[in-house]
C-alpha cells in the first residue's frame, strides 16, 4: 500500500514536470531544436511530450483507483462515521448551579 502510494507521488511529479516542459502554444522543449526542423526533431519531440503526458496520467489515476481498492473497509472510516456515546448519567443528588445564556457561572448564587 505504502508502495503504490509512492510511486503515484513518483509519477505525479514527473508528469507536473512533463507538462511544465511543454509550450502551450506548441514550442516548449521543441522550441530550443529549431535547427532539427529539417529533420522532423521539433515535431517527434512534441509527440514524445504528449505521449509522455497521457501516459503518465493514465498511469496515475489507474495507481489510484487500486489504491482505493486495496483499502480495507476499517482503514477507510474515520472518527466521524462512528456513533457518539453518553457514558455519563446525570447524578440527581447533584448540586446545580444556576448558568446565564453562555453558559458561565452566575456569581453569588
Amino acid at each position: 500500500m505504502v508502495a503504490i502510494s509512492i510511486i503515484i507521488i513518483i509519477l505525479a511529479v514527473l508528469l507536473g514536470l512533463v507538462v511544465l516542459a511543454q509550450n502551450p502554444k506548441g514550442g516548449g522543449l521543441a522550441a530550443g531544436f529549431t535547427g532539427a526542423q529539417q529533420i522532423g526533431g521539433v515535431q517527434r519531440t512534441a509527440d514524445f511530450m504528449e505521449k509522455a503526458t497521457w501516459t503518465l496520467a493514465i498511469a496515475v489515476m489507474a495507481l489510484c483507483l487500486v489504491s482505493a481498492s486495496l483499502q480495507t473497509p476499517s482503514a477507510v472510516a474515520d472518527d466521524l462515521d462512528a456513533p457518539i456515546i453518553l457514558d455519563e448519567q446525570p447524578d440527581a443528588n447533584a448540586a446545580t448551579v444556576p448558568v446565564d445564556s453562555a453558559n458561565m457561572a452566575i456569581p453569588g448564587q
